[in-house]
C-alpha cells in the first residue's frame, strides 16, 4: 500500500518525514534503515534540532562506496556522522566498510547483520531512473547485499564530489531489493521535476526490474513523500 503525500517543498518534505520517523520511534521503532544524499537533509536538519533521544536505537545504512574511507569527506561514513550522529549518537550505527577486503564475504555478513536486527522503518530516496540506494535497472528484486559496478552515469554524477573523475569510486557496496523490501515501514523521500518520471514510474507503472523503485508496489506500508515538482506527472486521485 502506497501513501503519497505531496508537499510546497523539500523544506516542508523534510519536516513530514521526520514526523513520521519521530512518531514510530515513539511508537517504539527501534532500528531504522538510513540512507545519504542531498534528498534527506532537511530530514536529518529537523532531526538534530528535536528533542529526540537516539541513545537507544540501532542504524543500518543503505551503502557505501568502495574503496573510501570512512574519515574521506565523500564518504558516506563521513556524511552519517556530520548530519546525525555527531549531534545525535545512537546506540549501534551500521554502514557497509567500502575497505572491506573481501566483499562478498562482507555483503554475507551485511545480510546477517540486517536479519539479526530487522528494520522498523527504510529511509529511501529514488534516481532519476528509478534506481533506489545504488540498484541500478536491471537488478533482481531477490538479491541482497552486493557490490554493485558503478554506471557512467552515476560516475559522472558523481565526479562533481571529487577533484578529478579519476578519483570517483568505481563500485559501492549496496542493501539489495530484497532487504528493503524486509523492512517493516518504508519512507520514500523526492524532491524536483526531474525525478517527476521515475516518481510516476515507481507508483502507477508495471513492476518491473527495469524501475527497481516500482518494487515498493508490493510492500504492505511505504509512504512516498514528494514535492509539487516530482509530484506533476502523477494521476490527480494522487495529488490530494
Amino acid at each position: 500500500m502506497m501513501k503519497v503525500i505531496v508537499t510546497e517543498d523539500q523544506i516542508e518534505g523534510g519536516a513530514k518525514a521526520f514526523e513520521i520517523f519521530e512518531k514510530g520511534i515513539k511508537d517504539g521503532a527501534k532500528v531504522l534503515g538510513l540512507a545519504t544524499g542531498s534528498t534527506p537533509e532537511t530530514l536529518y536538519q529537523n532531526w538534530v534540532k528535536s528533542d529526540l533521544n537516539c541513545s537507544g536505537l540501532t542504524s543500518i545504512n543503505l551503502d557505501e562506496y568502495v574503496g573510501l574511507k570512512p574519515d574521506n569527506p565523500q564518504s558516506y561514513h563521513y556524511f552519517m556522522q556530520k548530519h546525525l550522529f555527531d549531534k545525535k549518537p545512537f546506540k549501534k550505527t551500521y554502514i557497509p566498510d567500502g575497505m572491506a577486503k573481501d566483499i562478498p564475504a562482507f555483503c554475507k555478513k551485511y545480510d546477517q547483520i540486517i536479519k539479526d536486527n530487522p528494520i522498523d522503518i527504510q529511509l529511501l530516496g529514488i534516481g532519476r531512473n528509478g534506481h533506489i540506494a545504488f540498484n541500478e535497472p536491471g537488478t533482481s528484486f531477490e538479491i541482497g547485499t552486493h557490490e554493485v559496478k558503478l554506471t557512467e552515469n552515476t560516475i559522472k554524477a558523481n565526479s562533481r564530489f571529487f577533484d578529478n573523475i579519476d578519483e570517483v569510486p568505481k563500485s559501492a557496496i549496496c542493501m539489495g531489493p530484497a532487504n528493503i523490501m524486509a523492512s517493516k515501514k518504508i519512507v520514500l523521500m523526492a524532491f524536483g521535476e526531474k525525478k517527476a518520471h521515475a516518481v510516476k514510474e515507481m507508483i502507477e507503472g508495471p513492476i518491473t526490474e527495469d524501475v527497481p523503485a516500482s518494487i515498493l508496489q508490493k510492500h504492505a506500508d511505504v509512504t512516498v513523500i514528494v514535492d509539487k515538482a516530482a509530484a506533476k506527472e502523477l494521476d490527480d486521485k494522487y495529488k490530494n
